[in-house]
């Protein structure tokens, strides 16, 4: 197919290159021209504005940071809209707020386009790997022509529900990952308070009840104190900030999530933002201390 592709990061870059691989025609757009190099040397065509990649592409997947992101890429000046024909289809595979989803499909809807929120989850590893969890929302019928795309990018692809549902899954999906993650390093706070090596009751919880991806992940860089590698904390903080909004709008009572979130707060304020999530665990061992701990 001709797809259009905008967003290169740690995850769109890898994505993008797996659907050239595939054979589909790739049309690419990004603010920053030099972090689309790499697909234009694989065979990619450089487009001058959003509104270019539409116009050259059937179906149009996007990969940035944030809701007010996606919709200005989506409705803003020289952004998808003006360019895409009635029936064309853009592909969101962004953390975005439920709502925002919803209201770019509503902004698409009134000219025959259709809109699919579709946030994955599995990091750049699972980007890299084509391994990705996909949780889309949007129509059902829609299902027949996501899959050339889907197929090459993940292996569990879940149709959730409508526009937004996909990204409550990626909430909850969030929500969970990081509340294992606060618990993974509450443990390892506990087990220094008591000298006791985390290292050996991480080998010891892997292989309990205790055990999962999180604990092996994240606990090993806890363990190793390996902050600076893996998964942006600034990134599960504006994921948080997300899934606490969609709470508050809708009543939902969210006590260990709000508590995560403020843990998440505070890593932002002791500026780790830009280290691995497990940097958690720095957090509760600065407690009442002045300055960071390394």
């Amino acid at each position: 197919m001709r797809v259009g592709f905008v967003g290169f990061g740690a995850m769109g870059r890898p994505m993008a290159e797996h659907l050239l691989r595939a054979g589909h025609a790739l049309s690419v757009w990004s603010r920053r021209p030099e972090s689309a190099a790499a697909l234009l040397a694989q065979g990619a065509q450089w487009r001058a504005s959003p509104a270019e990649v539409a116009r050259d592409a059937e179906i149009v997947c996007t990969n940035v940071t944030g809701s007010a992101d996606v919709e200005g890429l989506a409705c803003g000046p020289q952004g998808l809209a003006p360019g895409f024909a009635a029936g064309s289809l853009h592909v969101d595979f962004s953390t975005i707020a439920p709502s925002a989803a919803r209201r770019i499909a509503t902004r698409y809807a009134a000219h025959g386009i259709d809109f699919v929120d579709a946030p994955v989850s599995g990091g750049s590893a699972g980007a890299q790997a084509a391994t990705l969890a996909i949780m889309w929302g949007g129509k059902s019928a829609l299902a027949t022509r996501l899959q050339p795309i889907f197929e090459v990018l993940g292996k569990s692809i879940v149709h959730v529900g409508a526009t937004g549902a996909g990204q409550v899954a990626k909430a909850c999906n969030q929500m969970v990952m990081v509340a294992a993650i606060e618990a993974a390093a509450e443990a390892a706070r506990l087990a220094a308070a008591a000298g006791i090596d985390f290292a050996k009751v991480r080998t010891a919880m892997l292989g309990g009840s205790a055990g999962s991806r999180v604990l092996e992940v994240f606990g090993e860089r806890m363990a190793t104190r390996e902050f600076a590698a893996g998964v942006e904390a600034r990134l599960h903080h504006k994921d948080y900030a997300l899934l606490l909004d969609e709470a508050t709008r809708i009543g939902a009572p969210l006590p260990v999530a709000a508590a995560v979130g403020q843990q998440l707060n505070a890593l932002m304020a002791l500026g780790w933002g830009r280290d691995d999530t497990s940097s958690l665990l720095r957090v509760l061992e600065a407690g009442g201390q002045r300055g960071p701990v390394r």
